[in-house]
């Protein structure tokens, strides 16, 4: 019976916790084509900035244009199927080369990297930063997306940081 080491077990949770992010973003992109109506109702409201305060100062950057709402929308559901699609690519490679050596595995995290890259663009950058700072999505008590963005970079920044870094041999 073969004995599992420290670097070989480093080396699968690498590539399982870019399962675990593929998984997610096929869940994701599932029921935002299978749920389409009910998530674009979500948007449609952060964008419209509806249901911030009454009178907000902001307002002006509301998009209330349904057809530019939609065409944000299918850019969200664009970014997150190419964050999945790499990331799939991702572990597939990590499985394949989990016994190779340190130098073959490392390189093989290019697709991973960039799939979580485009993840934290997503979650971070347009949810969070975007969201919250430009259509105050934080003022609404209804249609608000932040906490959720934010469990999911809480979970795909160190991921991003440990399948990266180069600590496997």
């Amino acid at each position: 019976m073969n004995q599992i080491t420290t670097n070989h077990a480093i080396k699968f949770s690498k590539a399982t916790l870019m399962l675990f992010v593929s998984f997610f973003g096929l869940l994701v992109i599932y029921s935002n084509i299978t749920d389409y109506a009910a998530n674009y109702e979500y948007l449609s409201h952060i964008l419209s900035m509806d249901t911030t305060h009454e009178g907000f100062r902001y307002r002006d950057r509301a998009i209330t244009s349904p057809i530019l709402q939609h065409r944000i929308y299918w850019m969200i559901i664009t970014l997150e199927v190419m964050y999945t699609a790499f990331c799939i690519m991702g572990t597939y490679l990590l499985y394949k080369n989990i016994n190779s050596n340190g130098k073959k595995f490392h390189e093989a995290k290019k697709f991973a990297i960039i799939g979580l890259l485009i993840a934290l663009f997503l979650y971070y950058l347009c949810f969070q930063v975007i969201g919250t700072e430009w259509f105050n999505m934080d003022e609404s008590h209804q249609w608000n997306y932040k906490d959720w963005a934010q469990h999911i970079v809480d979970f795909i920044l160190p991921s991003l940081l440990y399948v990266a870094i180069r600590i496997e041999r």
